[in-house]
C-alpha cells in the first residue's frame, strides 16, 4: 500500500430535489452534504452507515453515475469533477462501480461472452481474438469456466453472477474499483468465497477497493481504514482495528455495539441506538446525530461539529470526541 493518494474527495455534496404534486421544487434530499476524505493506492478503505447514510450515492458520485452538485473529486491526480461525457469515457476504464445487484446489472438478453466483450469494444481497440484472449483469462482469474461464456444471466447462481460482474470490470484493469455491498444476499459460504477472491484479485491486479458495506464483521476483515457516514457526512475515519477497538463517535459506537456476539446473541446492554434517522431533507440543527445521542447536550443543537483529528490517524466529528 503506497502512501500516496489515487482519490482524493473534497467536501463533496449531492443533494436531490424534492418536489410537489405540481412538480414544484419543495426541498432537497442531502445525500451527500460536504464530504472529505483520500484513499490511498492499494489500500481498501471501507465506507459503513445505516441504510440512505449516502454510501451507495458517494461510490455512484465517484464514478460519475450521480453527477455532484459541489466539491471535487481528484483521481491520480487530476480533477475529474464535472468532466463531460468524453472526458469520463477516458477515465472509466481506471476507476470502475460494481453494482449491489449483478443480475439486475447485466443485460438478461446477453451471454456471459457478449456482456464481457462489451466494455472492451468500448473503451479499447482491441482486435477479436485479442478480445477473447483476454475474457478467458479473466474467467479463469475470477474462477469460472469457459462453458460459462455462453451462458446468460438467470442461468447463473448469485455467487456466479458477482464473479462476471468483477470480470466484466477487470476486463479493463482498472486502478480503483468502488464495491457496493459486494456480499449482500450470498450465502455465508459463498460470501466467504468472493472475499477470499476479491483479496486473490486486489494483488493480482495491485487494486484498490472502495468497500460499501453493511456488514461490520464484512469491513473489519476486508479493510485497512473505515469511513463512517450518517445522514450525508463522514463522522469518523480511523484505521480499521483502531475504530473497533476505540471508536470516539457516539455513532460509531453504536453501530459496534450492535454486532452479534461469536455466540450470535446480540449485544443489547450496550446498544444505544434507538429510533430512525431524521428527514435528510430536514437535517436537524447542529450536530446531525443529536436526536438520537444519548450524549447530547444543549450545545450539541448549535454547534455543527467539522470532522477533526483526534489522533494522527484517527478524526472524529463529536464535540465531545
Amino acid at each position: 500500500m503506497s502512501d500516496a493518494p489515487i482519490l482524493q474527495v473534497d467536501t463533496l455534496s449531492r443533494h436531490f430535489p424534492v418536489r410537489n404534486m405540481l412538480g414544484w421544487k419543495t426541498g432537497a434530499v442531502r445525500a451527500l452534504d460536504g464530504v472529505s476524505f483520500e484513499v490511498r493506492s492499494g489500500e481498501t478503505l471501507g465506507i459503513v452507515g445505516e441504510s440512505g447514510c449516502g454510501k451507495s450515492t458517494l461510490g455512484k458520485a465517484l464514478v460519475g453515475i450521480h453527477p455532484p452538485g459541489g466539491g471535487r473529486i481528484v483521481f491520480e491526480g487530476k480533477d475529474i469533477t464535472g468532466q463531460s461525457a468524453n472526458e469520463r469515457r477516458a477515465v472509466a476504464p481506471k476507476l470502475q462501480y460494481c453494482y449491489q445487484d449483478p443480475g439486475n446489472s447485466l443485460d438478461p438478453r446477453w451471454t456471459v461472452r457478449r456482456s464481457l466483450a462489451e466494455p472492451l469494444v468500448v473503451h479499447t481497440a482491441l482486435t477479436p481474438s485479442d478480445r477473447n484472449a483476454r475474457i478467458a483469462k479473466i474467467m479463469q482469474q475470477v474462477g469460472l469456466p469457459l462453458t460459462h461464456l455462453d451462458l446468460y444471466p438467470h442461468e447463473l447462481s448469485g455467487g456466479q453472477q458477482r464473479r462476471v460482474g468483477l470480470a466484466r470490470i477487470l476486463t479493463l484493469h482498472p486502478r480503483l474499483v468502488v464495491l457496493d455491498e459486494p456480499t449482500s444476499g450470498l450465502d455465508v459460504s459463498v460470501q466467504a468465497s468472493v472475499l477470499m477472491l476479491l483479496r486473490e484479485l486486489q494483488r493480482a491486479f495491485s487494486l484498490t477497493y472502495l468497500f460499501i458495506s453493511h456488514d461490520l464483521s464484512v469491513v473489519r476483515m476486508m479493510c485497512d481504514r473505515v469511513a463512517v457516514m450518517y445522514l450525508g457526512r463522514i463522522v469518523e475515519l480511523a484505521p480499521t482495528e483502531t475504530l473497533f477497538a476505540a471508536a470516539k463517535h457516539p455513532y460509531s459506537q453504536s453501530l459496534l455495539s450492535a454486532i452479534p456476539d461469536i455466540g450470535g446473541r446480540r449485544v443489547t446492554d450496550t446498544f444505544t441506538l434507538e429510533g430512525e434517522p431524521p428527514d435528510p431533507a430536514r437535517p436537524p440543527s447542529g450536530c446531525r446525530f443529536r436526536t438520537r445521542c444519548p450524549r447530547a447536550a444543549p450545545v450539541c443543537a448549535e454547534t455543527d461539529p467539522a470532522l477533526r483529528p483526534i489522533t494522527p490517524a484517527q478524526s472524529a466529528a463529536c464535540v465531545f470526541a
